[in-house]
Order: C-alpha cells, then sequence, then structure tokens
C-alpha cells in the first residue's frame, strides 16, 4: 500500500472542494490529520534519548479529596467512606506511532505509582483490585505478562521505588497513625525484599512522607510534612536518607513555608533534580509547577530554584537527560525541556476524560543504570541510637545566648494519632498543638556545647535547650528520628547545613565518656492532662483572686482574668483564658520557623512570672513550676489523651464545618432573640455577642490573632456549662444587688441590664445554657464521669490489635491506659 505525503492529502482535499465532492472531503480530512499526528510523534520521538521507544503510566480517577495525600484508604467517619475513586489502568504508550497499549484494566479497583525497573522489563506498581479496600504492591513484565502481588495486609502500600541493592522503599499505612489535621490515614517510608517480605519502618514521622527516589549517589530523596512549634500547611519539603533510614536530612526548603515539594528526582549527569512545587498547602493529585533545585548552595538558597512551568497543573515529571522530561497534566502526557517548552505526547480520548479518568507517573520503559549501594549503618538488635551534638551554641539564629548558659536538653517525643476527625486542633488546644507530645527526660551538655546520648530508634522526637533553672532556651521546631545502632549528629542549634563544625569531633568533651542515657522526670506525669494536672494548680494559687465568686482577698473577675475550671463548650474556662491571655507561649499555628532564642517556650511563659512571688506575693512551689513549664514544652494540650478528639464539644468540628450545633434548639432560638434586643444596641462590630453556644462570629478555629478583640467575648468565656447562672453572659447584664457584675447597661444612668434574675429575658438566656449543660452531661467530656470515646476511636484500637475486637460495647475504658497500649505498639511497626 502507497502511503500519501501531506502535499498528496492537501491536493486531493482542494479537488474535493472545487468540484463540491463534500463527502469525499470528510474522508480526506481524517486521513491528513492521521498523518499529521503520526508526524508530530515523530518530531517529538526525536527528541527523545534514541532508548525510549515505549512509556509507561497509570491512569485513574481523582480522589474527591483536595488534599496531595488523601487518596488511599478511609475517612475517620463511622461510615468509612473510601477515600479513593474506583476506575485503574496500568498502561504503555509507543511514542513513535501515538498507540496506547493496556496491560491492566480495572473499573473498579486503582492502578497507581509505576516504577521500572533497572532491567527496563519489570514494572513495580500498587494496584487495588476490583472491589478490594487496599493498595498493594504488585510487578509485572512489560509485555503485560507474570502479575505478581508481593505485599498483603490491612492497610495500603503506595508509591514504590527499586533500590540499588534490589530492595524496594514505599510508603505505607502500616505505620497505624492518622494525619494530625485531617480525616485521613498517614503514610510513612518502609522498605522491603524483591519479593515484598522483610518489611521494616525507616521513618519516625507522625504526619505523611510521600514519592521516594533513589538519588545519584544512592540515598533516597522525599517528601516529609511536619509542624512541630509551627503551622500545620506550610513546612512539606525534601528531605533525604540512606536507604536504611539513616542519615535523615533536609535536602532542600524546611525553612521556607508555603510550597509542597513533592515527586522529586535526579537529572542525570548533574547534582541537581526536578520536582513538583505544588502551591500552598499542594493541590489534588500533586498538581504543581515543575522546579529544577540546585542543592549546591545548601538547603535554603530560593535562587538556586528554575521553574521551568510555573501553571501548577503538572505532576510527576521524570527526568530524561539531554534537557528533556517527561510529566503527567490533568488529560495527558506532555515532554518538557530545560526552556520550559512544552508539547503533547499524548491526550486522553475524549470517553476517557467523560469518564472522570486522568494521567499519572509517565515513565520510559528503558533499562537504566543502578546507583551506588551505600552499606547498612544499622544493627538491628539494638533499641537506640547515638547522637552526638558538636556546639549547641552554634547556630543561626542564637543571639544573645552566652556560652555556659545551656546546661540541658530536654528529650521530647511527638506522640502518633490513633485517629482525627477534624481540619483544626480541636479540642487538644485552641489555635495551638495539634499533637500531644511526651517528656522523656532530659540528657545534659557539656561546657563546650557538646552533647552525646541514647535516644529510642524510630520515633520523633525533638529537643529544647535549657538553662540551669529548667527554661527553654531554644526549641528545635523539627523532629529526628533515628535508626536502630545508628550513630549521627549535628553541628549546632539550626546551624546552617552548608557547613562543617569548627572544632574537631574527636576533641569534643562529651566525647570523652560513654553515651549519656536519658534521665526520665521522676514522680512527673509524661503526657500532661490541663484538668488533672494544671487546673489543681491554678485552683491552690488563683482562685482567691481569679475565679467567680469574690472572696477576702478579692475578685470577682479580678484583672479580667478566669482561671476557674468551669466547663465552656468546648474547653474549660481557664484553659481558654490563658491560652487567648497568652500566659503562656507556643509555637501556635504560624509559618515561623527557627524562632529567636527566649521567644516560645517556658522563658515566654507569663505565668511562670507571676508565680515567682513578685505577683501579689503568690509563689509556686518548685514541683508546680516544674508542672506548669514541662506542661508548656510539650505544646500546653487541654485534653492528655486522644480519646477526647471528637467528644465532649458542644459545636465541635468535623472536616472544618462545625458540628454539634444549638442552632436549632428552641431555647437558642430564643435566647438569640433577646441578645439582639437587649444587648445587640451597645454590642456591635468587634464587640457583638455569640447568640449561640456554637457561634464563633467568624473567628477561625485554627487560624486566629491572639490581639483579636473579639476573643475577649468568644462563646468559649461567656457560656459556663458547669454552673450556668456563672456565666459572663449572665452576670455582666446582672444588676450588683441581684448578684451580678453589672459591667452591662446603660452608664449615663448606672442602670443593669437585668435588675432580678426574675427577668424573663434573663430566664431565656439561663434556659439555653442549662440546655448546653444537660447536653454536655450527655455527651460527656473527658474529664467527666462516665466518659467513652468516640466509636471510631474504638473501632481503630480493635483493628490495630489495642482493643479486644470483641470487647463489649459501652465498656467504660481507661483512655490513658488505651493511648499508652497504642503508643507501645506504634514503636513495633
Amino acid at each position: 500500500m502507497t502511503c500519501w505525503t501531506k502535499q498528496e492529502w492537501l491536493r486531493t482535499l482542494g479537488l474535493c472542494y472545487g468540484y463540491s465532492m463534500g463527502r469525499y472531503a470528510l474522508w480526506v480530512v481524517t486521513g491528513l490529520a492521521l498523518l499529521m499526528a503520526a508526524e508530530a510523534h515523530a518530531a517529538l520521538s526525536g527528541r527523545l534519548p534514541s532508548d525510549v521507544r515505549q512509556i509507561v503510566f497509570a491512569m485513574r480517577k481523582p480522589a474527591a479529596d483536595g488534599h496531595w495525600y488523601a487518596n488511599f484508604g478511609y475517612y475517620a467517619d463511622e461510615q468509612q467512606r473510601p477515600a479513593y475513586v474506583p476506575g485503574g489502568r496500568l498502561c504503555v504508550l509507543d511514542v513513535q506511532t501515538g498507540n496506547v497499549r493496556r496491560l491492566l484494566d480495572d473499573p473498579e479497583g486503582g492502578v497507581r505509582d509505576p516504577v521500572v525497573d533497572y532491567d527496563g522489563s519489570t514494572i513495580l506498581f500498587s494496584y487495588r483490585p476490583g472491589k478490594s479496600t487496599h493498595f498493594h504492591l504488585y510487578t509485572i513484565q512489560a509485555n503485560g505478562t507474570g502479575l505478581r502481588r508481593l505485599t498483603q495486609g490491612d492497610y495500603d502500600d503506595i508509591e514504590p521505588c527499586w533500590l540499588p541493592d534490589g530492595q524496594i522503599m514505599f510508603v505505607s499505612s502500616r505505620c497505624r497513625r492518622w494525619v494530625n489535621c485531617w480525616l485521613t490515614q498517614v503514610a510513612t517510608l518502609y522498605r522491603c525484599k524483591r519479593d515484598g517480605s522483610g518489611i521494616e519502618r525507616v521513618s519516625g514521622n507522625i504526619e505523611q512522607d510521600n514519592t521516594p527516589w533513589v538519588l545519584s549517589d544512592g540515598r533516597v530523596i522525599y517528601q516529609r510534612w511536619e509542624y512541630i512549634d509551627r503551622s500545620q500547611v506550610h513546612y512539606h519539603h525534601l528531605w533525604a536518607m540512606n536507604p536504611d533510614g539513616t542519615g535523615q536530612m533536609v535536602f532542600f526548603g524546611n525553612e521556607h513555608p508555603g510550597t509542597v515539594m513533592i515527586d522529586s528526582k535526579p537529572i542525570p549527569d548533574s547534582n541537581r533534580i526536578v520536582a513538583v512545587f505544588s502551591p500552598g498547602h499542594g493541590r489534588r493529585e500533586h498538581d504543581g509547577a515543575i522546579a529544577i533545585v540546585d542543592p549546591e548552595a545548601g538547603p535554603d538558597d530560593l535562587t538556586k530554584v528554575t521553574i521551568l512551568q510555573s501553571k501548577p497543573v503538572f505532576r510527576d515529571p521524570y527526568p530524561l537527560g539531554s534537557g528533556y522530561f517527561l510529566a503527567a497534566r490533568e488529560n495527558g502526557l506532555v515532554l518538557l525541556d530545560d526552556q520550559g517548552r512544552i508539547d503533547q505526547l499524548y491526550a486522553l480520548p475524549t470517553t476517557d476524560r467523560k469518564a472522570g479518568y486522568q494521567c499519572h507517573e509517565p515513565r520510559p520503559l528503558v533499562a537504566r543504570t543502578r546507583e551506588p549501594i551505600i552499606s547498612s549503618r544499622t544493627s538491628k538488635n539494638e533499641p537506640s541510637g547515638t547522637l552526638v551534638l558538636a556546639d549547641v551554641y552554634r547556630g543561626r539564629n542564637m543571639s544573645g545566648v552566652q556560652r555556659g548558659e545551656v546546661k540541658q536538653l530536654l528529650v521530647i517525643e511527638s506522640l502518633p494519632k490513633p485517629i482525627n476527625f477534624t481540619g483544626g486542633m480541636d479540642p487538644l488546644s485552641y489555635g495551638g498543638t495539634f499533637t500531644l507530645e511526651r517528656v522523656l527526660g532530659t540528657v545534659p551538655v557539656e561546657s563546650d556545647g557538646s552533647a552525646c546520648f541514647k535516644v529510642p530508634a524510630r520515633r520523633s522526637l525533638f529537643f529544647v535547650a535549657l538553662d540551669e533553672k529548667g527554661m527553654s532556651v531554644k526549641r528545635m521546631q523539627s523532629f529526628l528520628s533515628v535508626q536502630p545502632g545508628e550513630v549521627t549528629g549535628c553541628v549546632g542549634c539550626h546551624e546552617r547545613r552548608s557547613e562543617t563544625p569548627a572544632v574537631q569531633f574527636g576533641n569534643l568533651a562529651a566525647l570523652r565518656r560513654p553515651p549519656s542515657r536519658i534521665k526520665p522526670m521522676d514522680d512527673l506525669p509524661d503526657v500532661f492532662d490541663f484538668p488533672r494536672d494544671i487546673q489543681p494548680i491554678l485552683n491552690r494559687l488563683c482562685m482567691d483572686c481569679h475565679g467567680y465568686d469574690k472572696t477576702a482577698r478579692g475578685g470577682p473577675y479580678a484583672g479580667k482574668l478566669i482561671l476557674s475550671g468551669d466547663h465552656g463548650p468546648m474547653f474549660s474556662h481557664s484553659y481558654y483564658e490563658m491560652t487567648v491571655k497568652q500566659l503562656f507561649s507556643d509555637g501556635r499555628n504560624r509559618p515561623v520557623s527557627n524562632r529567636a532564642p527566649r521567644t516560645i517556650g517556658s522563658s515566654a511563659s507569663r505565668v511562670l512570672t507571676l508565680l515567682d512571688g513578685s505577683h501579689y506575693g503568690v509563689r509556686a512551689t518548685e514541683r508546680q513550676r516544674t508542672i506548669l513549664r514541662l506542661w508548656i514544652e510539650t505544646g500546653a494540650p487541654y485534653p492528655g489523651t486522644y480519646a477526647a478528639l471528637g467528644t465532649g464539644m458542644i459545636g465541635g468540628y468535623a472536616q472544618n464545618r462545625l458540628v454539634n450545633t444549638d442552632t436549632d434548639w428552641p431555647t437558642t432560638r430564643a435566647a438569640a432573640k433577646v441578645i439582639q434586643r437587649r444587648c445587640g444596641h451597645c454590642h456591635t462590630g468587634n464587640r457583638v455577642l455569640p447568640k449561640s453556644l456554637s457561634d464563633e462570629r467568624g473567628v477561625s478555629f485554627w487560624n486566629f490573632d491572639l490581639q483579636d478583640p473579639r476573643l475577649r467575648m468568644s462563646r468559649h468565656i461567656v457560656f459556663n456549662l458547669s454552673r450556668p447562672n456563672r456565666s459572663l453572659m449572665l452576670l455582666a447584664p446582672l444588676a450588683t444587688h441581684a448578684g451580678g457584675y453589672q459591667i452591662c447597661g446603660k452608664a449615663n444612668q448606672r442602670q443593669a441590664v437585668f435588675e432580678t434574675v426574675e427577668d424573663s429575658d434573663y430566664q431565656k438566656l439561663l434556659s439555653m445554657i442549662q440546655a448546653g449543660q444537660r447536653e454536655l452531661e450527655r455527651i460527656k467530656r473527658f474529664d467527666m464521669p462516665g466518659f467513652q470515646p468516640r466509636g471510631a476511636y474504638i473501632r481503630e484500637m480493635k483493628r490495630y490489635g489495642v482493643l479486644p475486637a470483641d470487647l463489649p460495647a459501652k465498656t467504660l475504658l481507661n483512655p490513658y491506659t488505651v493511648d499508652r497500649a497504642y503508643w507501645r505498639m506504634t514503636q513495633e511497626y
């Protein structure tokens, strides 16, 4: 058969129209289009390396959730809604012809993350067959034969990569933990043998790890998400480790908030990498800009970033060498060059686009050179690793810290969550920590600033430098993790990663003795609980002045500060007041890293100054000060148990929406009218009052300014669900002769809003608050008798094996004991 040239097709098309042969014109146009498409593919293939003839890629339907990580497993709700959407294919594109063949087509299943072995023929990928609920690792040959399952279990295994020694690194939910600020599961880094056996965890992260890939020097680069003492949505950057999990350190970006750096891979014959920079907190399926990063100047130099394509619509870049990159975007595959020029390699057919399919993870089906094999530095039988700190005084933000000032390091563990129900931090804190933290103890710092000590392996640990009084000097605002038997170290405190120590490690004072063991805090809680551990101190030292009732020493409402433990709709009044009146200083939920010395933590917390005897002679005992100090250093949480999540709140949050609200209660509707009629003429603008127990009045729960004047009249303080008649909503407008404070009223006439408690409007307000009291008694808070964790918490604890599968319904549990059993279990997986 003879093939026409383009000129012959065009000449024939002209003849068709010239002789009005329209019915033949369509045939000619179709033939011309096919020829031009073939020529385009031939032109593109000419710019590809000569051995790239086929490209394997995945097709699947994107998850409904907008978060980059929420595309496997199920949501925390009782319905266990899947986080994935059915429909997946594994395909191979012929770059010469543009034809696509399907290696795997599963309309009910899911296919993702293909990666080609060094031999160029074996494809490793993640597959969820049919109506099954979990992704596991599989291999298949490039010709479509030999489908083989490698991993199994009640967990998801995704994002694998081949290691130079023939083993596999991947990301898995076997870590049995949930995203600290969302309703989906966490997956962290694991490795296994080529056949799927010998699975072991190599990450201590309590948040998400993603997209591991081997660098040209044999290390593994990956995305790590964390937010210790800083914002939940700003720190997800590039890190690197050895294939055995040792040597974990930042690769790029950890000081620069606001971008998810993910899907990174080394560019051949250079030390640069290509990655996706997904804007903000990241976009669904890793969509973002394509960036090239040169790490030569260290992990923080943004001038070494080149954006090839700034539109945030690309994903899964793959460097081919010679300045070319494969990438996926929503409806096809593209070829980019190092000048940002882009050509379409493949476009999804209309039927597939309409069905919701998208393209992902293009990889050339070619053999490639193995990277160097890095020998393991672990000792599997060791429960700990060793850390060496050269000089705690060396760092980028240590101004004002004098040598000899730091005496100890406080060792704290960030604890994983067994479940989570919201995008906020409630009820763990009000705008602060999302996570419970545990005090492990202290280790000494030598006079030259050095330290050497043992830490437990595969745990999320961070340090606080302490002075001779145990007060914080500098906080880490990140975490580290070591492997069993690993020996690793750092130069100083937030030192530049491009620096080497000014002293020889062999001369360090800390290395002239065996490594220190962490010294536990005797007779003190390791995980703090505000009602159990902090409120008794406030009751003993502060209630004479800062309660609701007048006493011999003063009050009530002295200094407009309430430190009573009465329940509000979500927190105790004292916890809320200590937060918004800034009696303690924590990292808050803010995109700020490497804070200056003594600006957060115990040294920056006013409550400790107020209890040193200078405030009306009130002086805490040494034990009371230690408890307060350590509570602050561990994030100042409200509950000391994760069983409190999703419980005991009127107007709590689920998926960032208020739930369990009282707005439809008849008592609330009546009270809202009273508030508007009797209070609305004065309480306007920032002074407007909440009209229900769940009315936040526009204050963002997880991202607010402590200077916001609306916080003074928040629902969290004006409603008292322990003693409704002691609610500020009632006391402030009530006449003093009737037992109120008479703060509100007609100032020029000194007239109270309510002269008596018999006022019908007063009674309507009281009825609403009493209804809230009854509701709280029904649903129970963690510090109330008869408290029961939420059903999903118990479900997950059964799934983990922490609680027996046949546990009788309504069994009263000790949530603190259950949490500790869970944390012990997570250390084993």
